[in-house]
């Protein structure tokens, strides 16, 4: 009966892409088990690191390694990067006399294949890391500014202005009669105070939270 041990590696910003998260590398090892393996086979043991691919420290590597040696199992990953992104390190492997791994998206391909598909793996990640900084550097030289907010944090900060703008229209009845008769930012909050108008998250109002009310109301306004 052969025997296999799986692993899996993924990264937290990983888990939720597509062919890179755990379902995904599950859905091409089971399709390697039912369609590829000698029949029977059985799982001897199963391993997951979740940690970036740079980082050289895997703990469940090593355990899945160490099973392999002491048991003979083929050590079965879905894609060759979940091993490693390093040709040296895939090449190690491929010298590990005690050790045997099958890529489940590569199920035919032997150890020269896989050799020469990491090492042009490595150089295309090369190739594009330089090109990133080269485009990088030219937008630079004609001015452009880098490092803008992402979509996500942009669409955040349209929803807390936009909530703050409704939070200012609810006491803009108040304080915008108060500012036309000349009364003072610190006038206008101890009369919120009076009245008992607490601030959005229920506190006295200071002049500067009136100052900021009438900002967002775009109202012009005196010193304090």
């Amino acid at each position: 009966m052969q025997q296999y041990i799986i692993y899996k590696r993924v990264s937290t910003k990983e888990q939720g892409r597509s062919g890179l998260g755990l379902d995904a590398q599950e859905r091409d090892i089971d399709l390697y088990l039912e369609r590829f393996s000698p029949a029977p086979y059985d799982v001897v043991g199963t391993f997951t690191d979740v940690l970036s691919g740079a980082d050289n420290t895997r703990p469940e590597l090593e355990a899945a390694l160490a099973l392999a040696r002491q048991t003979g199992a083929i050590l079965l990953v879905s894609k060759l990067d979940r091993l490693s992104r390093k040709v040296s390190v895939i090449a190690a492997l491929m010298e590990d006399k005690k050790v045997t791994f099958r890529v489940a998206q590569m199920p035919n391909a032997d150890n020269f294949q896989l050799h020469i598909y990491a090492a042009l793996a490595e150089q295309e990640r090369a190739f594009i890391s330089e090109r990133t900084k080269a485009a990088l550097s030219e937008a630079k030289a004609r001015g452009t500014k880098l490092g803008g907010l992402r979509d996500k944090t942009m669409k955040r900060n349209d929803a807390v202005k936009a909530n703050a703008r409704a939070r200012a229209e609810k006491v803009a009845g108040l304080i915008i009669p108060l500012r036309d008769a000349g009364k003072s930012l610190r006038e206008i909050a101890e009369h919120l105070n009076t009245a008992g108008v607490v601030t959005a998250r229920g506190g006295r109002w200071q002049a500067s939270q009136i100052k900021r009310t009438l900002d967002r109301l775009e109202v012009p306004q005196e010193p304090l």
